[in-house]
């Protein structure tokens, strides 16, 4: 099975527990998207099609449908499918970031600290009720501007992420950058390969961060 197979096994059984609330199809007025829970749906609705089909293969139309509402109605929030992507990107980012922050606010050791944030980040990506995390891990987007909007929302990530690096002691000759890198592209790949009911996600990643770890400073993993 193929890289980009196997990734789109893994969103599809991450999506399929998340559930789907409808509007009524017949409501066409810009009010049906107003309130703040229903556009939240929304995005969460768009990640799911966006994740199971792709960016390109994926149309307003077909988010409408999925969400129960007919295409004018995406249109009095969104002006394009670029915009609409972006905003379930950047929704993706703020649970991340969130969930990150929160696991790493109480840790003074370096590393402990990155860890933790580690631990977050799968928990968040391969978790179940986090739908818009599968999307966080898709790099094809290729289109010039839409791709620039992407990078932004991704670097807001990636900059907390580096923070997180610096703070650490790596073995000499290691770039930080090239270990942030190579650190995040582990955890992300996951996707490929992940299944449910084996180790958790937690365990992953603290393994996962044991291989990047410098050999003075190991890491005590917790009895299973």
């Amino acid at each position: 099975m193929s890289s980009s197979v196997a990734r789109s096994e893994r969103r599809k059984k991450a999506l399929a527990t998340v559930p789907v609330d409808k509007a009524d199809p017949s409501n066409e007025g810009a009010e049906s998207l107003a309130e703040g829970g229903r556009k939240s749906i929304l995005l969460e609705v768009a990640a799911r099609q966006f994740a199971k089909k792709g960016f390109d293969k994926t149309s307003m139309r077909d988010i409408a449908a999925a969400f129960g509402v007919l295409p004018g109605s995406l249109y009095h929030h969104f002006n394009s499918k670029d915009e609409l992507f972006i905003a379930v990107y950047a929704a993706g980012v703020d649970r991340m970031i969130d969930a990150v922050a929160k696991a790493t606010e109480n840790i003074v050791d370096p590393w402990d600290r990155l860890e933790a944030a580690c631990v977050a980040h799968l928990q968040e990506l391969l978790g179940h009720e986090n739908v818009l995390a599968a999307v966080l891990a898709d790099n094809s987007i290729s289109d010039g501007e839409l791709r620039k909007a992407w990078a932004h929302e991704r670097g807001r990530y990636e900059d907390l992420l580096r923070t997180l690096v610096d703070a650490v002691e790596l073995n000499a000759g290691v770039e930080s950058r090239y270990f942030r890198l190579g650190l995040l592209g582990a955890i992300n790949w996951t996707l490929t390969w992940y299944q449910a009911g084996g180790e958790s996600p937690e365990q992953i990643a603290r393994k996962l961060v044991a291989l990047f770890r410098p050999l003075g400073n190991p890491v005590q993993f917790p009895p299973l």
